[in-house]
């Protein structure tokens, strides 16, 4: 009985992922009818990296730390003391993807920190900014954040505010540049 119970929430809850996963921003795409049965985790993982998510490569010099804020760099390296308590952070949107688990998930840098401590990942409930954007988020930060099935996170910026400083350019602008 508790096994079956297990299996039908983790299919639910797999469900969910991939309704959020498999949608294109604005796109009309239903998720599957039917919960994987076995693999789960990897089944979870291919459709997390063939999600609609767009990142791109930003220019990241010359970003200003936000007013009272802290870096992407900062907030990696005082992630414990400053769990619980609201950041604020400027950078650039490299990342998007919508509605994953019930909120929007964008990835901002700002040119500080090395691999793996200089993309700060961010979930809200605002409209998803663009890649490429300017913005200023304002969050919760929650520290080693692990939401099963290999999703965990040194850091997190939690139901954050979004405000677009600089909007990117239309895509058939910078093509045309």
């Amino acid at each position: 009985m508790f096994k079956a119970s297990t299996r039908s929430l983790i299919a639910l809850s797999v469900l969910a992922v991939l309704s959020g996963c498999s949608q294109k921003a604005g796109s009309p795409e239903q998720a599957p009818a039917t919960a994987p049965t076995k693999d789960t985790s990897e089944q979870v993982k291919k459709a997390h990296s063939q999600t609609s998510a767009h990142e791109v490569t930003v220019d990241l010099s010359n970003i200003a730390k936000a007013e009272g804020g802290k870096t992407v760099a900062e907030v990696y390296a005082e992630k414990d003391q400053l769990a619980g308590q609201k950041v604020s952070v400027r950078g650039k949107v490299v990342k998007t993807n919508p509605r994953v688990m019930g909120k929007n998930w964008v990835h901002v840098r700002d040119g500080s920190g090395a691999e793996g401590t200089n993309d700060l990942t961010v979930t809200t409930m605002a409209e998803l900014p663009r890649a490429g954007d300017l913005v200023v988020i304002s969050g919760t930060v929650a520290a080693n954040k692990d939401f099963g099935m290999g999703y965990a996170y040194p850091v997190l910026v939690e139901d954050a505010e979004v405000k677009v400083e600089a909007a990117a350019p239309a895509a058939e602008e910078a093509a045309s540049k």
